[in-house]
């Protein structure tokens, strides 16, 4: 059994990298392989990490499958990774929503350079599952800072208007420029400590006053990856920008980092540091969370609708994760999943209306009901889900967020419910000036509604979200005791 782990563990990693390797020796024109290998790659990866996910023992607080390899023989740099529940529910989600990506990508040639598509994502692949396994803070950043590379060639290249260099350039300097203290931070730890070790970390008493400067040096870092104002501005314009599928891969996964850093890393390490400054980080998230609800009613293009609703939403997640609450931490990393599930569904939505009709401005529509209705019932479930409506995913998170934040503070949960209200406004006017009133027959035409594969992933993905929504309990159960012991961490460390 420990042989068929080891497998599987080393099979998260290696096999995005195997399919690499094989696209490598795939002529570029070869359409239909590229896209094969590609798909059955994504699967072979994602059932590989169920398989970890089912076998993983719950009960235990301690990493589990862990690998240690002496990474520099003459220092104590090793390069080790390992799981929790944590850790794998993440790559069981970076890993599903690659499935969806690259199913999603079946009947689009991608301007005839496919080849270095499929390869941009698989390696994206290998480096998410290395951030999310890895348990070495020095190779965390290593790894953290190389999903940009992919990321830029992903916008860059496969961009869909004449502002994507622009969008690569600002999504690339902004996150990098943002990671240059946790760097300075990260080689002063290792030389303060010895070692770069995140369990070793675990047991350091750092002093408070070092404790305030190394946690705003990674809050600089990860703020920029949630992101937290005044380092938004990349967000929308990268989204905009950025082909359907880098959307959905960039809201669903890459958006986590940040909140994962928090909650990784500053928390534990840190633990007087993140209630010192948690009035901060509350009064910067509600501020987030306002302002960026408010912004997403005034857009008038549909994918900037869905990206400053995915700012509204990482900021409540922020919110949860410093309520320092069971509920609340529990509650936002549902949200984080659950986000990352509809917000991608919703981002594959607006995709679909582009391959139809090359256009994502919303007074260039209306009516689409009478010519889509498949398409429009789905757009409807995927909005009350983004709503929180009861009986999805984001209900469940937000209903535990908002349990913890006013466990926490009462004036702080009455604002982040007041900014979660107005997400109803923008959700709902989006879909009713899309959907419903006359029809602009200059530019809506009776075009294929659904084709299979893209009515299969909506599916999927809203089985998914109303498991969640309908029956928590398999996944709280997973986090319980990673959240409990991360609440001991911080109590343990005062």
């Amino acid at each position: 059994m420990n042989i068929l782990f080891n497998i599987l563990i080393l099979g998260i990693i290696f096999t995005p990298l195997f399919g690499f390797i094989l696209i490598t020796f795939v002529k570029k024109t070869d359409f239909n392989a590229l896209r094969i290998i590609a798909n059955l790659t994504g699967i072979i990866t994602f059932i590989e990490a169920i398989i970890l996910l089912i076998f993983y023992n719950k009960l235990l607080c301690l990493f589990q499958y862990v690998f240690v390899f002496n990474w520099l023989n003459y220092t104590q740099l090793y390069f080790t990774f390992g799981f929790d529940s944590f850790s794998l529910i993440f790559i069981v989600l970076s890993a599903f929503i690659n499935c969806c990506c690259f199913l999603a990508c079946w009947n689009n040639y991608l301007k005839g350079e496919s080849k270095l598509f499929y390869q941009s994502f698989l390696i994206q692949e290998v480096i998410l599952h290395l951030v999310f396994s890895v348990m070495d803070i020095l190779l965390f950043y290593v790894f953290f800072e190389s999903v940009l590379i992919t990321m830029f060639i992903i916008i860059g290249i496969f961009g869909s208007r004449e502002r994507k260099v622009r969008a690569s350039y600002m999504f690339f300097i902004y996150t990098l420029l943002g990671s240059v203290l946790m760097m300075l931070s990260i080689l002063f730890i290792y030389f303060y400590v010895g070692t770069t070790d995140y369990l070793s970390l675990l047991t350091v008493d750092f002093s408070h006053n070092l404790q305030k400067i190394l946690w705003l040096t990674f809050f600089f870092s990860f703020a920029v990856k949630v992101p937290m104002l005044p380092f938004h501005i990349w967000l929308p314009e990268a989204h905009v920008e950025a082909p359907t599928v880098g959307s959905v891969i960039l809201a669903g996964i890459l958006l986590k980092l940040g909140t994962y850093g928090f909650l990784r890393f500053s928390l534990p390490l840190f633990p007087y540091a993140s209630i010192y400054f948690t009035p901060l980080v509350y009064t910067i998230a509600i501020i987030g969370l306002i302002y960026s609800s408010l912004t997403a009613i005034r857009q008038t293009d549909i994918k900037r609708i869905v990206a400053y609703s995915s700012i509204a939403h990482m900021n409540l997640i922020m919110i949860g994760l410093f309520s320092l609450e069971f509920a609340g931490i529990e509650g936002s990393i549902v949200q984080m999943i659950s986000h990352g599930l509809v917000s991608g569904g919703l981002f594959l939505l607006v995709g679909v209306l582009y391959d139809r009709y090359h256009t994502r401005l919303i007074k260039y529509y209306g009516g689409v009901v009478q010519v889509m209705p498949i398409f429009v019932t789905i757009f409807l479930v995927f909005t009350l889900a983004n709503m929180a409506f009861p009986t999805s995913s984001s209900f469940v998170g937000e209903f535990l967020i908002f349990m913890g934040t006013f466990n926490s503070n009462m004036i702080i949960g009455f604002f982040a419910t007041t900014g979660m209200l107005l997400g109803g406004v923008y959700s709902l006017w989006l879909f009713n000036r899309v959907c419903y009133g006359n029809i602009n027959l200059h530019y809506i035409h009776f075009l294929k509604d659904m084709y299979s594969h893209e009515f299969f992933i909506f599916i999927i993905l809203l089985f998914v979200i109303m498991l969640i929504g309908i029956y928590p309990v398999f996944l709280t159960k997973i986090l319980d005791i990673f959240s409990g012991n991360i609440l001991l961490l911080i109590i343990n460390n005062i």
